[in-house]
């Protein structure tokens, strides 16, 4: 079902921080402010410098301060359709859902769904999850999962409540831990790997991340849980959370994710598919916050367990 949106003009206005958005980023700050306006549009005005802080250009990461003026450019939210999540992704979200208290809410996500719409997607899973339940309708991703990657992600139905765990994890006080199954017989049972990432974002709105002198440490335990002459089970403790950085790090060992498109190995993947491993295979086991008291720990996917026999 589809819903009318109506066109708008938005004349250029400004806003005064609060202590509602106290050290907030400044690109989620005007996500949760610009309701209906694209990431990709938000993006782009803080870049090219149509957004001003206290009259100076400044980076989408830039920690908001109280009493931190916010210059916004005029905008236009276009007509167009607002598409509502089908039965089947409410009733498969609906079953997702492993955590639902204190305004957090943890979904164990189902591998194929984005963390939230753009780049030519229109719903993702916080639109989706938003619109099926009215106690959801102010959601805010705490942190995101690539597409392919399912499991443990977790939200926030408050936003004094993501300011908190927002700074658990920028202080690296969370635990996560992932399941990958990488090409290869992995040769060690435990190591710990650190490299230095950067993330580049290409002209078709994709990201890619590398390996360089210039990148941000980065660092991964991976412990061995099974594996024969063509495969390895792995378990994957995040001591940092980079973007695609297991993938990467895996990739550069020689042992790539079975199913990751943009960093795994193209023959592979197509064997694999030709036998029924339709998703690439990373799965978000599970998140710790100590100092709250959130726990959650999902089950390894059916297809992780498949691929060894």
């Amino acid at each position: 079902m589809n819903k009318p949106l109506t066109d708008q003009y938005i004349p250029v206005s400004s806003y005064i921080v609060d202590a509602e958005y106290q050290n907030t980023r400044l690109d989620n700050c005007l996500i949760s402010k610009l309701k209906g306006l694209p990431r990709s549009k938000i993006y782009s005005i803080i870049r090219k410098g149509e957004v001003r802080v206290n009259g100076s250009r400044s980076k989408p990461d830039r920690r908001l301060k109280i009493s931190d003026v916010i210059r916004i450019p005029p905008y236009r939210i276009e007509e167009k359709t607002l598409n509502s999540p089908s039965k089947s992704l409410i009733s498969l979200l609906k079953e997702s859902i492993i955590y639902n208290e204190n305004s957090v809410l943890i979904l164990d996500k189902p591998a194929g769904i984005a963390s939230h719409g753009g780049s030519g997607l229109k719903l993702g899973l916080i639109e989706a999850v938003r619109q099926i339940d009215s106690k959801f309708k102010n959601a805010q991703l705490v942190h995101r999962l690539d597409r392919g990657t399912s499991g443990c992600i977790v939200l926030s139905l408050k936003r004094s409540v993501l300011r908190r765990l927002n700074t658990e994890m920028r202080e690296g006080r969370v635990e996560k831990k992932y399941l990958a199954v990488v090409e290869g017989k992995w040769p060690h049972k435990e190591v710990c790997i650190s490299s230095n990432l950067k993330k580049n974002h290409l002209r078709s709105g994709e990201r890619e991340v590398v390996e360089t002198p210039e990148g941000k440490q980065s660092t991964t335990e991976f412990t061995l849980l099974e594996s024969n002459k063509k495969l390895s089970l792995l378990e994957c403790s995040l001591l940092t959370g980079r973007t695609h950085q297991i993938r990467v790090q895996a990739s550069n060992e020689g042992f790539p994710v079975i199913g990751d498109n943009k960093y795994g190995n193209d023959e592979a993947n197509m064997f694999y598919r030709k036998r029924g491993i339709n998703r690439m295979l990373l799965h978000a086991k599970e998140i710790n916050f100590p100092d709250l008291g959130i726990f959650c720990v999902t089950k390894e996917p059916d297809q992780f367990k498949e691929i060894f026999k």
